[in-house]
């Protein structure tokens, strides 16, 4: 096996994965939170979904400028690793590693068996996670026989569920009497409670809109990063905001407000009130497509980060070997699988993602401060994609992902020290990791 990922992968192929990953299931399941936290206000929850997509395009523009300058494998790890050294860029990879991807793989594959019962009624707990591991084995396969047929598949499952949102935006206004229960979008007074409520639908909000940095993992194998990436990477974050604007409308069309707030499967509830049940069957199809689709993304894109720290010497050495046939990292993707069907099978991804999924956004707002310290270290670079508004874009992005990360340690001081805890255990081991490598020689 060599050790080099091939560039095969266009603007449009960037998209693809920043689009796949992004919609999972937030949009097919979360809005009725996010409406509820608004107080019931229709208008400051859309107004929600649109701030929201507002900060995520701001760390998209701010990626982009990052992956035009650093063009090699790894996205944020490589980032971070570059802008402040290794042992931050090793506590977000062994983040990533232990809980964020593979935790997040493993919620997936446990949904996609919950979802089944969909469409195989009874089937049973072990069903369920036969089905788990079946989907997890599945995409590792996928993953390992091509960059490029494995990007087509994401694109493949991609359309099927904008698709399927597409019809929500057209069809539940048309068919929908929601918004005739409408009896005024915006509260009354604005006082402190409101402002909260938003703040924490907010949060949701960023929640549903999380996995477009992922795309970044992807950057060392883009024919032309410094207009490819950037490009692709912008489109498919904006496609995603329009999509869950217009959606949250398309939702507000077919239950109305007060049938919205209280439902946490807003999707199939929503069409099956216009459409009847029968239709409601196939957006629960295009639900689990999303789930599957989501896991895709992650398992794809986030096998190159451990590959770039293999290569680093500060993870397992195999991982950074690239398969000679398929020129995927087949190793790092065989790892992320096993370890994510462990935690599948455990149960133990709920209690992990619960207390550490958080700490991502301390790494993605250190993502956000690689660009002022590029700027300050090396102000002549070329760079050919240059952040609007710098120095406002990345600050205000940074900003978010601070009041996202303190907001939980308020709300929860607990989970916020198990949560911190967990990736601060990176610090000894980046350690342990260096000194077996310098002995090794």
């Amino acid at each position: 096996m060599s050790d080099e990922l091939k560039r095969t992968l266009t603007a449009k192929d960037v998209a693809v994965v920043t689009v796949g990953t992004i919609i999972g299931s937030g949009i097919f399941l979360t809005p009725g939170n996010v409406l509820a936290a608004s107080g019931g206000a229709v208008g400051v929850a859309i107004g929600v979904w649109v701030v929201g997509g507002i900060l995520t395009m701001l760390g998209a523009l701010t990626y982009a400028e990052l992956g035009c300058m650093r063009t090699g494998a790894g996205g944020l790890y490589a980032y971070i690793r570059d802008a402040f050294g290794p042992l931050a860029a090793f506590a977000y990879g062994w983040t990533l590693f232990v809980v964020l991807a593979t935790g997040s793989v493993a919620a997936l594959a446990v949904a996609t068996g919950d979802n089944m019962v969909a469409l195989i009624p009874g089937l049973s707990p072990s069903g369920k996670k036969v089905v788990a591991l079946v989907m997890i084995a599945v995409l590792a396969a996928v993953n390992v026989i091509g960059t490029k047929r494995s990007t087509a598949v994401l694109g493949l499952a991609t359309i099927l569920k904008v698709s399927a949102l597409l019809f929500l935006i057209v069809a539940l206004p048309l068919a929908g009497t929601g918004w005739s229960t409408v009896t005024a979008a915006w509260p009354e007074s604005w006082s402190g409670p409101i402002f909260l409520g938003g703040l924490a639908a907010l949060i949701s909000t960023l929640w549903a809109y999380e996995g477009w940095q992922y795309a970044t993992f992807v950057g060392g194998e883009v024919k032309n990063p410094q207009r490819d990436f950037p490009l692709g990477l912008m489109v498919g974050t904006l496609l995603c905001i329009t999509i869950y604007v217009l959606a949250n409308v398309g939702y507000v069309a077919g239950l109305g407000p007060e049938r919205l707030a209280s439902s946490t499967t807003v999707a199939s509830d929503a069409v099956g009130a216009a459409f009847g049940p029968a239709t409601a069957k196939l957006i629960a199809a295009a639900v689990l497509v999303s789930i599957v689709s989501g896991a895709h993304g992650i398992m794809l894109t986030s096998s190159r980060v451990f590959h770039a720290m293999a290569r680093d010497r500060v993870f397992f050495q195999a991982l950074g070997a690239v398969h000679p046939r398929f020129g995927t990292p087949a190793n790092s993707i065989v790892a992320i699988a096993a370890w994510s069907a462990v935690l599948a099978l455990s149960g133990q991804f709920t209690v992990l993602l619960t207390y550490v999924v958080f700490v991502g956004w301390v790494f993605y707002g250190l993502g956000g401060l690689c660009v002022i310290a590029f700027r300050r270290r090396d102000p002549t670079a070329a760079r050919p994609f240059k952040v609007p508004l710098y120095p406002i874009t990345p600050i205000l992005f940074v900003a978010s992902a601070a009041v996202i990360v303190i907001n939980t340690v308020i709300q929860d001081p607990l989970k916020g020290v198990i949560g911190l805890g967990g990736a601060a255990l990176g610090v000894p081991i980046f350690f342990l990791w260096r000194r077996g490598a310098e002995a090794r020689g």
